[in-house]
C-alpha cells in the first residue's frame, strides 16, 4: 500500500496503532467485521512511503477486495504481491546487517531478537517445527491452525497482549465491540499453552473437562501446543481438580509467560 493517504487510511481501519510502528518494526494486526470478529490477520510494517501487510496467501485476494471497498477517494494504491521467500530467525547477533526488508517481530520479547526477512536467498538451517515451538512457548497464535478467521475476537487470540490491538488511537472497524469487551472484562476465550506428559493429539482436537467442551487444540509440537479455551471453564476444572483432556491425553493449560491477563476469580456462589 502506497500513497499520501495510506497511513491515515489504515489507522482508521485496522486494530494496530501505526503511530507506534517504527521503521524496522513488524506488528500483528487485523481487519475486523463491524461485529468485532477477525476477518483478516496480518503482520504490518512500513515499506517505503507506505505499508506492507503480510497475510495468508489464501486470504490475500479477499483482503485486497475488502481494502479496495473501503478506499473510496483516498489517495493511495493497493496491490497484492506474492512473496517468493520469507525467512525467520531469532537469538542471532543483533548487529547483523539490516536493510528495509529486515524487520523485528514485536509479537515476541525483544531479548529473543526475532527477525523476519523478505526476499533474498535462503540460508536457513532450522526446520519449521522450531518456529512452531517458539510461537507456542510465547502464545503467538496464527490462523488457520490456531483459530478460524471470522470466528474469533481479537481478545480470543491475545491480540491485545502481542501489540496488535490499540484502545488509544481512536475508532477503527469493530472498535466499539472490542472496546466494550476490554473495559467490561468480558473476554471469556483466550489462547493458552497446553502441555502434556506425552505427545499431544492433532490440531483441531476438542479439549474437555468432565465431558464438557472447553476449547480446541491449535498448533502442536510434540507434547506442547496452543489451545483456544474458555478460561472460566478452565479455572473451574482446575479448582475442582477435574482432569482436562485433549482427546484422551491429560493436559495442563497455562497463560503465556509475557501476557497480562489472568484466570477469572471464583465467585462465592461457585
Amino acid at each position: 500500500m502506497t500513497g499520501e493517504d495510506s497511513e491515515t487510511f489504515l489507522q482508521n481501519l485496522i486494530t494496530t496503532d501505526l503511530d507506534s510502528l517504527e521503521r524496522h518494526d513488524l506488528k500483528p494486526g487485523a481487519l475486523l467485521s463491524p461485529q468485532g470478529k477477525i476477518l483478516f490477520e496480518f503482520l504490518v510494517s512500513r515499506s517505503g512511503d507506505g505499508f506492507r501487510l503480510d497475510t495468508l496467501q489464501a486470504s490475500a485476494d479477499d483482503l485486497l477486495k475488502r481494502l479496495t471497498l473501503y478506499k473510496l477517494r483516498a489517495k493511495l494504491q493497493i496491490a497484492a504481491d506474492s512473496e517468493p521467500l520469507v525467512q525467520v530467525s531469532w537469538e542471532t547477533d543483533s548487529g547483523r546487517s539490516q536493510n528495509d526488508s529486515t524487520l523485528h517481530d514485536r509479537r515476541f520479547p525483544n531479548a529473543l531478537n526475532v527477525q523476519r526477512r523478505y526476499g533474498g536467498i535462503s540460508d536457513a538451517t532450522g526446520d519449521a517445527n522450531a518456529w512452531t515451538m517458539l510461537r507456542i512457548v510465547h502464545g503467538v497464535a496464527e490462523a488457520p491452525l490456531d483459530y478460524q478467521l471470522g470466528n474469533a475476537f481479537p481478545h480470543d487470540v491475545n491480540l491485545d497482549q502481542t501489540g496488535g490491538l490499540s484502545f488509544r488511537k481512536g475508532c477503527f472497524v469493530g472498535q466499539e465491540v472490542v472496546s466494550r469487551m476490554q473495559h467490561r472484562g468480558t473476554a471469556r476465550r483466550r489462547m493458552l499453552i497446553a502441555t502434556a506428559l506425552s505427545d499431544l493429539p492433532a490440531t483441531g482436537t476438542t479439549i474437555t473437562a468432565n465431558g464438557r467442551d472447553i476449547g480446541t487444540l491449535g498448533s502442536v509440537a510434540g507434547n506442547a501446543g496452543l489451545a483456544l479455551a474458555r478460561i472460566d471453564r478452565v479455572k473451574e476444572a482446575v479448582d475442582s481438580g477435574t482432569p482436562i483432556l485433549a482427546g484422551e491425553v491429560a493436559v495442563h493449560l497455562a497463560i503465556p509467560p509475557e501476557h497480562r491477563f489472568t484466570f477469572p476469580e471464583a465467585t462465592q456462589e461457585a
